[in-house]
C-alpha cells in the first residue's frame, strides 16, 4: 500500500513538473506583451496584471525549482530528504503575492488622485488575449493543485492574473462606454484585494506544516478513538501527527498493550500501520509499544534498577 502511493506520488509530481513548464511558457508570453500593451495603452489596470505575471514567473520557476530539490534522496542529515522544499516555495510564493497586492494598492492610491487616460481597444485586446491564456494555465495546473501545496500556490499566482484579466477587461468596458477612467485604479484594487486573499491563504497552510500541525483532513481525537478500538490496543497517548509535505502525513504514538509475545505485538503494530495507511493516508508512522503506561513526564522504572543512587554502575 505505502508503495502504491509512494508510486503514485512521484507520477503525480512528474506530472506537475511538465503542467509547471508549459503553464510558466505561456505566462511570459503574455508578460511581454501585457508590458508592452500597458505601456502603450497607459492602463495602470493592465500594468498591475503585468506585474502579477512577473512574479507568477518567477513563483513558478521557484515551483519547478523546489520540485526539482524534493526529488532528492534522503541524507544522513536530512533524513527526511528535502520534501519540504516544496513547503519553503509555496511560503515564499504566498509572501511575494502579499507584496505584490500591496504595491497595487500603492499605485491605485495614486491613480485615484490623479486619474490618468487610457487607451481602451488596445488594453482590451491584450486582456482578452491574456484571459485565455490564464485559462489555459488554471486547466494545466488544476489537477495538481489538489495534491501539492507547492502547486496550490502556483495555481493561485495563475488563477489571480485570470481574475486580473477578467477585471481589466470589466475596466475598459466601463471607460469605452462611460469615459471615467477610474474605473482603471478601481479594477487594479479588486484584482489586489483577491490576490491579498490567495497569498493569506497560502501562508497560513505553509505555516501550518511548518509549524508541524495536524494536516487539515485528519483530527486527533478521532484517530485515537481509532486506534483505541483496534484489537489488542489498550490506550494510545503521546500521539502527534503532522505533515512532512503535501500528501505525505506522519505520526508517531505510544501504544498500551498487553503483556505479550514479540511476535504477538509486531501483528498488532503491523495492525495499526495498514489501518492509519488506508483510512487516513498516514504512511509514516512510528509506535512505540507499553505494556503499563508511565506518567507524562516522568523515568521509568525499569530505567533506573541497575543504576545505584550515584548515578554510577557497581563496581565488581
Amino acid at each position: 500500500m505505502a508503495q502504491q502511493r509512494s508510486r503514485a506520488s512521484h507520477q503525480e509530481a512528474t506530472g506537475s513538473y511538465r503542467r509547471l513548464q508549459i503553464t510558466l511558457a505561456i505566462v511570459l508570453t503574455i508578460l511581454v506583451v501585457e508590458v508592452l500593451g500597458g505601456i502603450f495603452s497607459g492602463s495602470l489596470a493592465l500594468l498591475s496584471d503585468a506585474g502579477h505575471m512577473l512574479v507568477d514567473a518567477l513563483a513558478l520557476g521557484l515551483s519547478l525549482l523546489a520540485i526539482r530539490a524534493a526529488r532528492r534522496p534522503a541524507t544522513a542529515t536530512k533524513t527526511f530528504g528535502y520534501h519540504r522544499a516544496e513547503i519553503l516555495a509555496a511560503l515564499a510564493n504566498g509572501a511575494i503575492l502579499v507584496l505584490v497586492s500591496a504595491y497595487i494598492f500603492y499605485e491605485a492610491y495614486h491613480r485615484f488622485t490623479e486619474p490618468a487616460a487610457v487607451k481602451t481597444p488596445l488594453m482590451l485586446t491584450i486582456a482578452i488575449v491574456g484571459l485565455f491564456a490564464n485559462l489555459g494555465g488554471l486547466l494545466l495546473l488544476n489537477r495538481g493543485s489538489r495534491r501539492s501545496l507547492n502547486v496550490k500556490a502556483a495555481f493561485w499566482h495563475v488563477l489571480g492574473d485570470t481574475i486580473s484579466s477578467v477585471g481589466v477587461i470589466i475596466a475598459g468596458i466601463v471607460i469605452t462606454l462611460t469615459g471615467r477612467y477610474l474605473a482603471d485604479p478601481i479594477a487594479a484594487v479588486a484584482i489586489g484585494i483577491i490576490i491579498l486573499w490567495g497569498a493569506v491563504r497560502i501562508v497560513r497552510e505553509s505555516a501550518d506544516v511548518l509549524l508541524e500541525a495536524a494536516p487539515r483532513d485528519v483530527e486527533t481525537s478521532e484517530v485515537v478513538d481509532f486506534l483505541q478500538h483496534i484489537r489488542g490496543v489498550n490506550e494510545v497517548h503521546d500521539i502527534h501527527i503532522w505533515t512532512i509535505t503535501s500528501d505525505i502525513y506522519a505520526l508517531s504514538a505510544h501504544l498500551v498493550i498487553d503483556d505479550q509475545m514479540v511476535s504477538r505485538s509486531m501483528d498488532i503494530v503491523k495492525t495499526v500501520r495498514q489501518e492509519l495507511a488506508e483510512r487516513y493516508g498516514i504512511s509514516h508512522t512510528t509506535l512505540q509499544l507499553e505494556c503499563e503506561s508511565c506518567p507524562t513526564g516522568t523515568v521509568c522504572e525499569l530505567d533506573r534498577h541497575d543504576v545505584p543512587e550515584s548515578g554510577k554502575a557497581d563496581s565488581p
